[in-house]
């Protein structure tokens, strides 16, 4: 069993039917679970699902209410465990930021590596591969390469 933290663009597509991405999103995640590997959140996932769930569609956000928002994220909390929080993550995190010199928005992106790191998760599931280039320590997998390796 492999275990796989599952990045915020991936959940946030897997839980907006609506979204042109819902299908891979899912088709990756059934994938993963029907070969027995573990998919995890982290609340950092959870936090940044919030904002993109409840921004207006306007200013690229999904538009949903807060009852929407808190609900979506319930039944993710009782499909997928979440990552403990822990004091070892944010000094991973700093050591992080600072040796590979990361600035502005990759910030966050570095913060999930941490915890990663801290928690000896090796792999992510994410459509945005670039953002996670901070590290060699964690592999990147892009729902679309599940995908192709299932046909």
């Amino acid at each position: 069993m492999t275990r796989y933290l599952l990045d915020t663009n991936v959940v946030l597509r897997f839980c907006n039917p609506l979204d042109v991405q819902h299908r891979l999103a899912t088709d990756a995640v059934s994938f993963l679970l029907a070969r027995g590997d573990e998919c995890l959140l982290t609340a950092q996932v959870i936090i940044e699902l919030w904002v993109v769930a409840t921004r207006p569609v306007e200013v690229n956000g999904v538009g949903w209410t807060v009852e929407q928002t808190r609900s979506t994220i319930d039944q993710l909390l009782n499909r997928f465990p979440m990552i403990e929080e822990s004091s070892e993550i944010f000094p991973n995190w700093l050591d992080l930021v600072t040796t590979s010199k990361v600035m502005g928005k990759r910030t966050h992106d570095a913060r999930i590596v941490a915890v990663m790191l801290t928690h000896g998760i090796t792999n992510l599931l994410t459509l945005n591969p670039n953002d996670f280039a901070v590290t060699s320590s964690i592999t990147i997998v892009r729902p679309q390469e599940l995908i192709t390796s299932m046909q």
